[in-house]
């Protein structure tokens, strides 16, 4: 189900009346202009004039932000959000200054390594604010010790620090950041002399660009790997063959998808269960399954994405990022088959197993979006998402 085009303020103000459970009739009354001006307004046959927005935007006690879609009100990130990633910033702007002569006190080496390590678990958990407060001060005490005592050990572990920062920066929908933070780690990643990761650097690159520039990425992250056997890089090369999956399908190419994910299906047997332990890829054939699933919403085979969803069952074992996620599409393909209520209640769970990831996921906001139109007037809880996310 296409979402109707929200380019003009008409269906802006259409979404903010549904969300209030208004009938088109029922805002009229509120407003000093016809039920037929209304009506032309929402379609897109008139325009909307400032008294107009100003009227309905009075009536349904919203910013006129929120109806004529200012550009300049949408791109300015929550004052916390800011607050929360300045500092990561910062920290990772230190890179090159040396020593850093300010530290009162740096940890020694293995719990540095062992902080970058948790951390990394932290992301997975969806503990965003509290790892993103914690982030700072370990890479710039990594930083330091790199630089007046380095180790393999530590630059592994400061380019971990630099993922971390990535994966932060992305899922608090901060893209600018989360580049800076790769071109970090492959900087780090290189004095590792690991090709592991070095490969995984050159996979979270693809994921932000597009089809034309993903895929030579993504493969040279496999020549990187040629001709290893052993588990990490078998389950490393495997994340990378599903990468590949995912290019293929913003391609339209249903042919390329299906032999990365069968290449990925064969590396998935060969390293055994869930490599969780790997790169914090959580490589196994329950994240083969889930991109698949990610593959058909890509492509819009929801008949195929609804089947894949509900014949999926996730171990308990799956980490709460991934859980988060496949609620999320879970949510959006229930959406697309037109069970609101499924919907719902899989947005609902996925807000309550991963709040502060959920909220950043495009899937969420397609998800509401989509729901909103296609019901004269919002569900029971819908409003309350539709806040939560800022529409």
């Amino acid at each position: 189900m296409p979402l109707p085009d929200d380019g003009h303020t008409g269906s802006r103000i259409r979404e903010q009346r549904r969300l209030r459970r208004l009938t088109q009739r029922e805002l009229a009354e509120k407003i000093p202009y016809s039920l037929s001006l209304l009506n032309q307004v929402e379609c897109g046959a008139r325009p909307a004039t400032p008294g107009f927005v100003a009227a309905v935007a009075q009536a349904l006690r919203v910013d006129t932000s929120k109806l004529t879609g200012s550009p300049a009100m949408a791109s300015v990130p929550a004052d916390r959000l800011v607050a929360l990633v300045a500092p990561v910033r910062e920290a990772l702007d230190r890179f090159d200054l040396g020593p850093n002569p300010d530290l009162a006190l740096v940890r020694p080496e293995h719990e540095l390594i062992a902080a970058a390590d948790f951390l990394c678990r932290q992301v997975r958990a969806t503990r965003l604010h509290a790892v993103a407060t914690a982030l700072p001060s370990l890479v710039v005490e990594l930083t330091h010790t790199v630089s007046t005592t380095p180790s393999t050990e530590t630059w592994r572990a400061l380019a971990s620090s630099y993922r971390t920062a990535h994966d932060v920066a992305l899922k608090l929908d901060h893209p600018d950041l989360a580049r800076v933070a790769l071109d970090r780690m492959g900087w780090a990643a290189g004095r590792a002399s690991d090709p592991c990761i070095e490969a995984v650097q050159r996979y979270k690159r693809a994921t932000l660009w597009r089809c034309a520039t993903s895929r030579p990425l993504i493969l040279s992250g496999q020549s990187l790997l040629a001709g290893g056997t052993g588990r990490e890089a078998l389950a490393v090369s495997g994340q990378l063959h599903l990468g590949l999956a995912t290019v293929a399908a913003k391609d339209g190419d249903a042919s390329a998808v299906e032999s990365h994910l069968a290449a990925a299906r064969d590396l998935a047997d060969r390293v055994g269960g869930e490599a969780g332990d790997v790169h914090w890829l959580s490589f196994g054939r329950t994240n083969v399954h889930l991109h698949e699933l990610g593959a058909s919403i890509t492509m819009g085979d929801f008949d195929t994405a609804l089947g894949q969803a509900r014949a999926l069952t996730l171990p308990a074992s799956t980490l709460t990022s991934r859980r988060a996620r496949y609620l999320v599409d879970r949510a959006l393909v229930e959406m697309e088959a037109g069970s609101a209520k499924a919907s719902l209640k899989y947005l609902a769970g996925a807000r309550k197993v991963a709040p502060e990831q959920t909220r950043h996921l495009p899937g969420t906001r397609a998800t509401i979006r989509g729901l909103v139109h296609m019901s004269r007037r919002a569900p029971d809880g819908l409003g309350g998402l539709a806040r939560w996310v800022g529409l």
